[in-house]
């Protein structure tokens, strides 16, 4: 798989990731001050449409980074799954855009080029920047009284080619386009209200368009790797620890697991409806194979401790799930040895509504039910100090997780 986001946390010591950390944060501080956002009345003017620099400078920055992420995707210079997208709140998004931008008119900063100001020792990033840090604080303490709304209309990682149904590549040539015109747009405005002559304007913007238009059709035309083009990449690494049965846990291992609570479990149990139905690990949840790819950006968002547990009747439905997690680069992913068959084997004795039976048949129940009770069979959730069981511990936390928030600049 590709090596990138680079894992900064394995590859340097704290001292050295904070260095890095520092360097980034300076070079992006520098960029912003060349730029001019260091001055709230040039920054205050794109509301008034005589000076669009902001919109110019945020715009380029955004379609740069979106063509030279999937670009670098499309090629598998990059894992675009291990990289941080902000989790989608409609409603609380909209409403603190509103308020964030209202802020920004009313005292011609956004937090990040407050910080700008304060470095140059402005007055004004001064007091901007103590505003925002009592907001802060403001809303740590009354959080509590509107967290119902603050956590509503959750989307997860919702993306542009999600809300249009749209390929990826497509997506990214119009959004270049949209800020093409926009480009163009912001100029005529200058025009208009600021007195502005767009023919001064330097001749080495249309170069630069040209080269995003190009890295954009690029993008399209090569389009994003499948989730079979990803485990074609990792197929030989990952076939080793299946032959190995490094990820095929014992029933013992998943119970005990499901006991422990520094740990978060999270079961997904890939059979049909109609065997979930009869009898299922309560608390594991029925998904298809087939949606597994689209559910993976939502895998990706558990906490750094969860450990993924997949089940079938057997292992060759829950195996076929395991390659496609792995492929879509999810963390912590292991197999129930024996799948449904091994565990009713193993806690299905007391209950008198499961027999045991001869089936030949690949991922066939071994079982039968008197009723469809589902998780109300006691085998469902058998408690662990009812068993001495041995086995081997597989469960192995790695954090292969990229950043866990994103900012504001």
């Amino acid at each position: 798989m590709s090596p990138f986001p680079l894992p900064l946390t394995e590859l340097f010591t704290p001292f050295g990731q904070i260095l890095i950390y520092f360097i980034i944060g300076l070079g992006f501080g520098i960029a912003l001050e060349i730029s001019g956002f260091g001055s709230s009345p040039k920054l205050a003017a794109q509301f008034y449409f005589k000076e669009m620099t902001v919109l110019k400078v945020m715009f380029t920055a955004i379609v740069t980074a979106m063509v030279l992420i999937f670009l670098a995707s499309a090629v598998g210079l990059l894992d675009y799954n291990l990289i941080w997208v902000n989790p989608t709140y409609l409603w609380p998004g909209i409403v603190g855009g509103l308020i964030m931008g209202v802020g920004f008119i009313i005292g011609g900063f956004c937090p990040g080029t407050s910080l700008v100001g304060l470095a140059t020792f402005k007055l004004d990033g001064l007091f901007f920047t103590l505003g925002s840090l009592f907001g802060i604080f403001a809303f740590g303490e009354t959080v509590g009284l509107f967290d119902e709304f603050y956590n509503s209309s959750y989307m997860g990682r919702f993306t542009l080619p999600e809300f249009f149904g749209l390929p990826t590549g497509v997506v990214v040539l119009l959004v270049v386009f949209m800020a093409l015109f926009m480009f163009w747009g912001s100029e005529q405005l200058e025009r208009i209200f600021g007195g502005k002559d767009p023919k001064k304007a330097p001749k080495l913007r249309y170069a630069g368009a040209g080269v995003l238009t190009m890295a954009a059709v690029a993008v399209m035309v090569i389009g994003q790797p499948t989730t079979a083009d990803r485990w074609n990449v990792i197929s030989a690494e990952k076939e080793q620890l299946l032959q190995d049965r490094a990820v095929q846990i014992h029933p013992g291992e998943l119970l005990a697991t499901m006991h422990e609570h520094k740990v978060n479990l999270v079961m997904l149990d890939v059979r049909s409806e109609a065997d979930y139905n009869l009898f299922h690990i309560r608390d594991a949840r029925r998904v298809d194979i087939e949606t597994l790819p689209e559910l993976a950006p939502e895998l990706l968002l558990e906490p750094s401790n969860t450990v993924f547990v997949l089940m079938s009747n057997g292992e060759t439905a829950a195996t076929e799930a395991w390659k496609v997690l792995a492929a879509e680069s999810v963390p912590n992913i292991y197999i129930l040895e024996g799948g449904i068959n091994a565990w009713l084997a193993v806690f299905a004795e007391e209950d008198q509504g499961i027999q045991s039976v001869s089936v030949s048949g690949d991922d066939r129940y071994q079982f039968i039910f008197n009723a469809a009770l589902g998780s109300s069979y006691h085998a469902a959730r058998p408690h662990p100090e009812d068993y001495q069981l041995e086995y081997i511990p597989k469960i192995q936390l790695q954090n292969r997780k990229g950043p866990s928030g994103g900012g504001c600049g």
